[in-house]
């Protein structure tokens, strides 16, 4: 997650593989899990601040 924090110094680490992001000028959250050990990234979910509320950050999987 150092690489992640590095490249996007806003995002908020949820754990070892989830990092969430704001984007669209803050109005909408994404959280991403990322598989390193294949470099790939997993959209697991985009929605508003009212949306992300009402998910769990750790294991929604909407992607």
């Amino acid at each position: 997650m150092d690489d992640v924090r590095f490249a996007a110094p806003n995002a908020k680490i949820l754990n070892g593989e989830r990092a969430r992001f704001e984007i669209a000028g803050g109005n909408f959250r994404m959280i991403v899990a990322f598989d390193f050990g294949r470099g790939i990234a997993f959209v697991k979910f985009i929605g508003t601040h009212a949306e992300y509320d009402r998910i769990n950050a750790l294991t929604v999987s909407l992607f």
